[in-house]
């Protein structure tokens, strides 16, 4: 038995603990009912193990954050944000040095932590939202956490493109991604001073990416979806993501201060714009690969991929 060349390729994408975790799923779920319903939540079963590991980083941090809400000691010697930026440097280190992510995912990390901070320092002295509780590791208003939640949207997308093995077509050129991602950011600071342009924007990110179609394996098949519902669905999960964190108030919006009141839903848009920044900025260390039809008849392991043909 002998892997094709496109599955070994593929392989090679993985960390060595993921390859070891992929072996013993695809050991295990090979054996479960491939067509039906049966077939149908299998492939919906891996789906979600496949998208929980891509949230790793962000999950961790979601989660250090609710139980800090309610477990933190009054009597600590530190504030709960400062353990939280900690927190979130030694997650990095671990995740590094026990190969649960590659050094471009950290690279995609740290550029995002810089593109976040500097939003968030203009955010917060504008008063979009405020951070309740004091700190000492920030800059100006801003705990230096914050960074982390934006750095949490970089790691899931870096990683979910080599654990679903997603191919585009039709995928815009980045001469073309690149200036609607940066006319996004910057009317991210200039709406507050002269007209927001947001409508523009999102008009010219369906016009660029309409076309676009992602290619992706969940488990035996590859699927498909119009890449600008994918961008969609992912800022709901981010816009769930935030309310999440404002009910832990670790940052609050105008009229959270005095209780909890749910995210507004015309957040939404701007999740969606910042979804284009972010994919813009992963594309630039991760281009994306064209699908071809070759990689479904090549049996493509990317996280318990289909058994090697002879």
């Amino acid at each position: 038995m002998s892997a094709s060349p496109h599955s070994i390729a593929t392989a090679r994408e993985f960390t060595s603990v993921e390859a070891r975790i992929d072996a013993v799923a695809h050991g295990v779920l090979r054996r479960l009912p491939r067509h039906g319903l049966s077939g149908a939540a299998v492939e919906f079963l891996v789906f979600g193990l496949k998208q929980g590991w891509a949230c790793l980083f962000g999950g961790m941090m979601l989660g250090l954050i609710i139980v800090t809400r309610y477990a933190w000691p009054e009597a600590a010697p530190f504030a709960r944000y400062d353990f939280l930026v900690v927190a979130g440097l030694l997650i990095q280190i671990g995740m590094i040095a026990f190969r649960l992510e590659t050094l471009n995912e950290a690279k995609v990390i740290f550029l995002f932590h810089l593109v976040g901070t500097g939003m968030e320092l203009f955010k917060t002295a504008a008063g979009s939202w405020i951070y309740p509780e004091p700190s000492l590791l920030k800059l100006g208003n801003v705990p230096l956490f914050s960074g982390f939640m934006y750095a949490c949207v970089g790691s899931y997308l870096a990683r979910i493109q080599r654990i679903f093995d997603i191919r585009f077509v039709r995928y815009p050129p980045l001469w073309a991604t690149a200036p609607v991602a940066g006319l996004i950011y910057l009317n991210f600071f200039t709406h507050h001073y002269i007209y927001d342009f947001r409508w523009v924007l999102l008009a010219a990110v369906v016009i660029l990416w309409l076309p676009s179609v992602m290619h992706y394996r969940v488990f035996r098949f590859r699927h498909r979806m119009p890449l600008l519902l994918a961008f969609f669905l992912v800022a709901i999960f981010i816009w769930l993501a935030e309310n999440i964190g404002t009910f832990s108030r670790a940052w609050l919006y105008p009229g959270q201060e005095a209780g909890w009141t749910l995210v507004s839903i015309d957040k939404l848009g701007s999740w969606y714009l910042l979804m284009i920044i972010s994919v813009v900025l992963v594309n630039w260390i991760h281009p994306p690969k064209p699908y071809e039809a070759a990689v479904d008849s090549g049996g493509s392991k990317a996280m318990v991929a289909p058994a090697p043909t002879a």
